[in-house]
């Protein structure tokens, strides 16, 4: 298949209606929100997409993205660099949808004004989810250092009266 261009909207009825498929490219550039999560500010998704409409009438968005982003270690604040790979399923509703018969597998994606869906924002949304919540290198390759950390010297006390020790006296004179 031809790598295309991926629409920034969809609408999902039309879409399925003509089984369009899309293969392309996303640039990480046009998502911020992951921007914000992610070490780069440059690189490519691996974006397919397949509008279809399932067996009970449903449209569907079926897909699958993938790419390399870089976070930071949550353990030594090194660079840590993720292949994230995720598959979705979703099914826009709107206000006339009945829930009790929608399908478990499916994602429920809300239309715009227009009646279309914000494909970036799907995408986007995925691969927030694709992070690990707390990224870190496994423990053989992480250049954490176990040693206690140290940010100056503590002063030595003064070795102060104990304040109990009247009442120890007080115990032993009854």
């Amino acid at each position: 298949m031809q790598k295309v261009k991926i629409p920034i909207t969809l609408h999902p009825g039309k879409a399925a209606q003509h089984r369009l498929k899309y293969d392309g490219i996303v640039p990480l550039e046009k998502l911020t929100r992951l921007e914000k999560v992610v070490q780069e500010e440059v690189g490519e998704i691996a974006v397919k997409i397949h509008c279809k409409n399932d067996d009970q009438g449903f449209a569907v968005i079926r897909g699958n993205l993938s790419t390399h982003v870089t976070v930071i270690c949550q353990r030594c604040n090194g660079d840590l660099g993720l292949d994230l790979v995720q598959d979705f399923v979703y099914s826009p509703v709107g206000e006339d949808t009945e829930l009790d018969i929608f399908p478990e597998d499916y994602d429920e994606v809300a239309l715009d004004e227009n009646g279309e869906v914000n494909i970036f924002n799907l995408i986007e949304d995925e691969l927030i989810l694709a992070i690990p919540l707390v990224a870190t290198h496994n423990e053989a390759s992480c250049s954490y250092s176990a040693k206690p950390a140290s940010f100056g010297v503590l002063k030595a006390e003064d070795d102060k009266p104990n304040p109990f020790d009247i009442l120890k006296q007080l115990k032993k004179d009854s």
